[in-house]
């Protein structure tokens, strides 16, 4: 994975000054979701994010994450995190070496299936999220956004 140096604001941020700005990368393994979930989780704490918003925070970036760990053939993935200025909205990156953009999913995973979850949880969960060309590594990013304090 090549990485960039950090970049302005996305496009959804803009016109909003950072407040606080994290980002970490880890190897595409399953073994690397649980190390995301803790990472997001003790961030998000350290900021002082409500304990909810931290919940769902750390379920998305436990779901891209797997999502680029199965789905992209990536080595590595790339995980940021954004609180504006005014500590009312996060958001989520996670940029992988995948080149097929993310989509809504298309129908709800039935009970007796063992996948197809994520994308739909991540749907319910933010705000707003979608997928594009990463400019942080060579393929896309999935962002997500979050009300962080009402």
């Amino acid at each position: 994975m090549t990485l960039s140096t950090p970049s302005p604001p996305a496009p959804a941020l803009a016109g909003t000054v950072p407040c606080r700005e994290y980002w970490f990368g880890l190897p595409a393994l399953r073994s690397s979701v649980r190390p995301a979930r803790d990472t997001v989780r003790d961030r998000l704490r350290a900021w002082r994010l409500p304990d909810d918003t931290c919940g769902d925070a750390v379920l998305m970036v436990s779901e891209l994450t797997t999502n680029a760990v199965l789905h992209t053939g990536s080595g590595q993935v790339l995980c940021g995190l954004t609180l504006t200025g005014d500590e009312r909205r996060l958001r989520i990156e996670l940029h992988d070496e995948g080149s097929t953009p993310v989509l809504p999913p298309e129908h709800r995973a039935g009970p007796g299936e063992e996948s197809g979850r994520g994308l739909f949880l991540v749907q319910q969960l933010a705000d707003t999220w979608g997928s594009a060309r990463s400019t942080r590594a060579e393929g896309k990013v999935v962002w997500a956004e979050l009300t962080a304090h009402p």
